[in-house]
């Protein structure tokens, strides 16, 4: 994570959220933490919203010791239950005054089998209490707050299977679909009040979630994600998604909404069949 600190000792980085305050749910690991260090380092107040407590104490600690005690706290909250983003949107408001950014990023993939035969109603049912309703509990209590104020933003993590298939299993598929509409209905009820909304569609990174979900070591992904990008020459990193959040998050990108922002290096626009095939057979 160190990639992302300005080096202070040369020149003051400019502090993009400065008196901001936000939210990220899932926020103790992958993209929600690198997002986390990001938003903490350019200004914002930021909650953690998870339920890996020793994760999101260790962040949090470790950010407060480098920026302050009022920088960043962190909150237990199962997303998929009504009363804990309650309270953490609660919280959030009764501690900073305010909401400024809600990004709903926490997320699950479920089981890894992926065939619509051996797919169990109980897993199907898991991943959308996290992924889908989850993201819409998160919309329905920053928009509480927001509304009265007339600005805010509300911001999802999706995936690229939401605009290619990728052969990942139907109900993350089906998860991630649902959250690029909901933004998009969000942008329009939800821009009468000054709020925007938009999603982060990220290609293959070697997060906990993707490591885990896959069962292989993360070099292994590391290298599968390299070998299959259009964009060669750089590997994506949780980074990346962390810049495009704070891209969305800051006020430069004030007439920004209803956007599927799609971080891929260009993945999603080729269909590589033909081109693998030709290449297998001159091989």
């Amino acid at each position: 994570m160190n990639s992302l600190l300005c080096n202070t000792s040369s020149s003051p980085c400019t502090k993009r959220l400065k008196d901001k305050v936000a939210i990220v749910t899932g926020g103790a690991s992958g993209f929600g933490e690198s997002t986390v260090r990001l938003f903490t380092q350019h200004g914002a107040k930021v909650v953690i919203a998870d339920i890996q407590d020793e994760l999101g104490t260790f962040v949090c600690q470790d950010l407060v010791s480098k920026f302050g005690n009022d920088c960043v706290m962190y909150i237990h909250c199962d997303v998929s239950k009504d009363s804990d983003v309650k309270n953490l949107v609660d919280t959030t408001v009764s501690k900073y005054g305010k909401l400024d950014i809600m990004f709903n990023n926490a997320g699950i993939s479920g089981d890894s089998n992926g065939t619509i035969l051996n797919s169990s109603v109980e897993n199907f049912k898991r991943v959308l209490d996290v992924n889908v309703l989850g993201s819409f509990l998160g919309a329905k209590h920053a928009a509480r707050v927001m509304i009265p104020e007339k600005r805010g933003v509300i911001l999802f993590t999706s995936s690229v299977v939401s605009v290619v298939a990728c052969g990942t299993t139907h109900v993350y598929t089906a998860s991630k679909y649902s959250v690029v509409g909901m933004m998009k209905n969000l942008c329009v009820e939800l821009g009468e009040y000054g709020i925007r909304v938009n999603c982060i569609s990220p290609y293959g990174v070697a997060t906990p979630l993707l490591v885990n979900a896959l069962g292989m070591e993360k070099a292994v992904v590391d290298e599968c994600v390299r070998a299959s990008a259009v964009l060669k020459g750089v590997a994506p990193t949780v980074e990346d998604v962390a810049m495009a959040a704070l891209y969305l998050g800051s006020d430069e990108s004030k007439f920004v909404s209803g956007v599927n922002l799609v971080v891929d290096g260009g993945y999603s626009i080729v269909n590589q069949s033909l081109i693998t095939e030709i290449k297998r057979s001159m091989s």
